[in-house]
Order: C-alpha cells, then structure tokens, then sequence
C-alpha cells in the first residue's frame, strides 16, 4: 500500500459519524464517504489499473476518486464538460480499466469506452461488468493521469506518483502559520470551488481529506453561493482563480462579508496586480498569488503571509519566491543560466520529485530578482514576431485589461503575409466599448508595432474548467470574423 493510500484510509476511519462534506446544504459524514469509497475501490481490478473518472464536484465523485485511490489504483481524469463526441473521441484514446461517473454521464457515451467495468455513482452504486474487454496497461505507483494546461508546453497527459502528489500536500503546509501534524479530525470548515478535473480542484480536496478537515464542495463557482459559504464557516484562507477574484471584486460584497478571511490564494491563470491590490484595498485581505502546474504534481512557487508583510509593496506582480527544496532557474537561448534581473526561459525542479529530480524547462519566460522573487512575464510559445519585432501578448493584454472599460482580454498572433504575423485582441467589456478607444488608450503605452491591427469584442471570453482563458476557441473567434 503506498503512503498517500495508507494516509487517506486512516482518516476515513477516524469517526465515521462525523461531518466531511457540505454539499448543496446537506452534509455528507466521513464514514458515508468511506462506504462509497470502498465499493468503488472494490472495483479496481489491481494495483496501478487505469481507471477513468468523469470528475464533476459531488460528494460521490469525490468519494470515487479516494476509492481508487485507496486501492492505489491511478484516476484518469476526464472532464465531463467537453461534450459528449469530444468525450467519446478521447475515451476512444485512452487504455482504461474502468470507468467512473454517473448514470446520465455513462449512458450518453453508449459502448466507445473499452473497459473492463462501469460503475455508475447511483444510490447504491451500480456496476456492470464487460463481457470482453481488452486488459488495460497497469501503471504502478501512478495515482492520477491528468490533461495539463500545456504550462510547459502543448497540453498532454502527465502522471502523477502517488509519493511525489503526497510530498506535493506536505509541501503547501510551510504557508500555515501552524501546520497540522498527526492523524485527526480538524476544526475549521475549508471551501472548495475550484472544478475537480483540474489540479487546483483536485489537490483542495485532497489536502482538506489527508488533514481531516471537512469543507464546503460547491458545484462550481457562484459568487453568492461562496461568499454565503465565507459567512457562514467563517474561514481563515479561500481560494479564487483570478476570474472569480475578479467576480468577487465587481460584487457588491462588503468588507464584513470577508471579515474571517485573513489571505486569499490564487493561481492558475496571470493575475493582474491592479486586481489583487483592489482586492486587499477594498477587503482588507492580502491576495497570495502563486506558480504551480500539473507537471509539477503541485506549486513550485508562491507568496506567504510573511512574505507580503516585508515585501508586498516592494514586489508588485511576482509569483512570490520558491517552496522550500524547489529550484528555480532562468537560462537563455544557449542553455546557460542567466544573471539576476535578465529575462529568459524559466526552469524549475520540484521537491516533490525528489533530490535527484533533473531540472524541468517551461515555455514560461521569466525572471528572478536578487531576493529570489518569481516573475513571469510571458510565454516564449506565444510570442509574435512582426517583421522582426518580438511582441509579448501577456504585456499587450495587461495594457488593455487596464482600460476601466475591460474585464478581461487576451491577446494571438495570426499569420500576415507581409510581417509574418501580427496581435489581434480578443476583448471582454465591462459596458459599451468602442474599440477605436481603446486602442487610443493603448497606443499611449504601447509600441506602436505592439498595437493590436484589430479588436475583437466579445460578451465573455471562453474559458478552460481552470478559468484560464480557452486560446483554441479564442482563435475560433478570431477566424470568426477576420474583419
């Protein structure tokens, strides 16, 4: 049994009556969980067997991935929002064991999944064996196959070990003021909004369950629903990806709606400064921004308390300094390790994988300041090249989501057949906007071979289940109308 198996199962098991999960205003006890979690992990046919997970934030599909788990098996996670033929095409792809998810989730996709069992999340759980089924490839020692969002590079599947996950959940407690220690139930009410099929969904859950704490599973994230959360658990700490911080700060929420909460985490995705330091003005909660990704089995990077205490003024826009055992790097184009202060390709070496852990390279451009501070400053797989000019989208898009008329933009480069390529601005308003404006605005801060050749505006920019801005369909909309 590995070490995050053992962990799970011993909390599971401490009070069986006690409260775990808040869902939709009913709570699920510890040992209901448990019961489910072990018919689930009942179902695995062996250790390291591939079982997919239509992962939705319920209290079943929680305790469907803490039974594979448990019986250190490896989730696969899908996502159940893609649409059923996307689904369909991916579950063709995948070397699956099983399959997880509910009643209407698994109808819809007919027989494409080729597995050995279904098992539907109904009350009782049912499961229905295949006749014939290929035998699935067994991957040891990995608990979860997850799609990253491509933060070194095109999107794939990574696996995540079940030890380097656990080091990754041990690591995040160096931002308490007093970590947990032992195996116990804790006092306090945690929330988690974030989406399950991504990693910040997923290691929330994870972590609130390895320290026995129960928390609030919303479906997914409504301002009124969290912050009724916030008043009524009164928590200490809450998670917002910096689309929902956002929500949160165009709400009418007041400073006494978010009294109990003493910092705000949030990743993901870029996080405007002007946002976090609106944020802390208006709630009186300081924002900790941080730099994780899936490839990573958790965060490399991050600001704490005390960080932003002796900094905050000073380091406006940083993803805070390196966790303790993780390296942080930036070399140029020829490999060799930058000075202090010098932009270039940003490569990191996770604690969590281990002493010997070879240094991994991100298509994040970054720099490090003489204090150790983390800034990301762009993407070097993004960037445009017009005649010969190097342009940055991410600081063309922070100019432009400066405009008090935008909540949000992004900024791609589309091919041109006399400079190669040139930006085009994909531009969510708060209220009327006239484009020709807003390119006014920007061309008093911008180069002018930065200037975007046009603007696109949208009533809300598609996004990924993590909240990051979806670039594919941005694109779609772009091609949409290439006026």
């Amino acid at each position: 049994m590995s070490g995050l198996a053992g962990r799970l199962g011993a909390v599971l098991a401490l009070d069986p009556d006690a409260p775990a999960i808040e869902f939709e205003g009913r709570w699920w006890s510890w040992g209901r969980i448990a019961d489910l979690a072990g018919t689930v992990a009942a179902r695995v046919p062996e250790p390291g067997a591939p079982v997919g997970v239509l992962l939705r934030n319920t209290p079943r599909h929680v305790a469907a991935l803490l039974g594979i788990l448990l019986a250190d098996g490896c989730v696969v996670t899908v996502n159940p929002g893609l649409g059923e033929e996307r689904i369909r095409a991916e579950l063709g792809e995948l070397d699956l064991a099983g399959l997880v998810g509910t009643p209407g989730d698994l109808a819809g996709l007919g027989g494409r999944a080729r597995c050995a069992v279904r098992i539907a999340l109904a009350d009782p759980v049912e499961a229905v064996e295949a006749a014939v089924a290929p035998a699935a490839t067994p991957r040891p020692g990995v608990a979860v196959r997850m799609l990253t969002s491509g933060t070194t590079g095109p999107p794939k599947r990574v696996d995540l070990g079940a030890e380097a996950l656990l080091r990754g959940l041990d690591g995040v407690k160096h931002y308490e003021s007093r970590p947990a220690s032992g195996i116990r139930l804790r006092t306090g009410v945690a929330i988690v909004n974030s989406p399950l099929v991504h990693l910040g969904g997923l290691f929330r859950v994870l972590q609130c369950v390895l320290d026995g704490r129960s928390f609030v599973l919303l479906p997914r994230f409504e301002v009124g629903a969290w912050a009724e959360a916030v008043r009524r658990h009164r928590p200490r700490t809450a998670s917002l990806v910096p689309a929902a911080l956002r929500m949160v700060l165009e709400s009418e929420l007041t400073r006494e709606d978010l009294s109990s909460l003493m910092s705000v985490m949030s990743g993901t995705a870029p996080l405007d400064p002007a946002d976090a330091e609106a944020f802390t003005g208006r709630f009186g909660v300081p924002v900790l921004t941080s730099y994780a990704a899936t490839e990573f089995a958790g965060g490399v990077a991050g600001w704490s308390l005390a960080d932003h205490r002796a900094f905050g003024g000073l380091k406006r826009g940083s993803s805070g300094r390196a966790h303790p055992g993780c390296g942080l790097r930036v070399i140029g184009d020829d490999g060799a390790e930058l000075a202090v202060g010098e932009i270039g390709l940003l490569e990191v070496r996770p604690a969590q994988f281990g002493a010997d852990t070879p240094w991994i390279r991100t298509t994040d451009l970054a720099r490090l300041d003489a204090d150790g501070f983390l800034w990301i400053v762009g993407r070097a797989d993004q960037t445009i090249i017009r005649g010969g000019f190097k342009i940055h989208p991410d600081q063309v898009r922070t100019v432009l989501e400066g405009h008090p008329a935008v909540r949000a933009a992004t900024v791609l480069g589309v091919p041109d057949p006399r400079l190669g390529a040139v930006p085009v601005a994909v531009v969510e308003p708060r209220h009327a906007l006239d484009p020709a404006d807003l390119l006014a605005y920007a061309g008093e801060r911008l180069a002018r071979y930065e200037l975007p050749v046009r603007v696109r505006l949208v009533g809300a920019l598609p996004r990924t289940a993590s909240g990051k801005v979806d670039l594919a369909a941005a694109r779609t909309l772009i091609e949409e109308d290439p006026r």
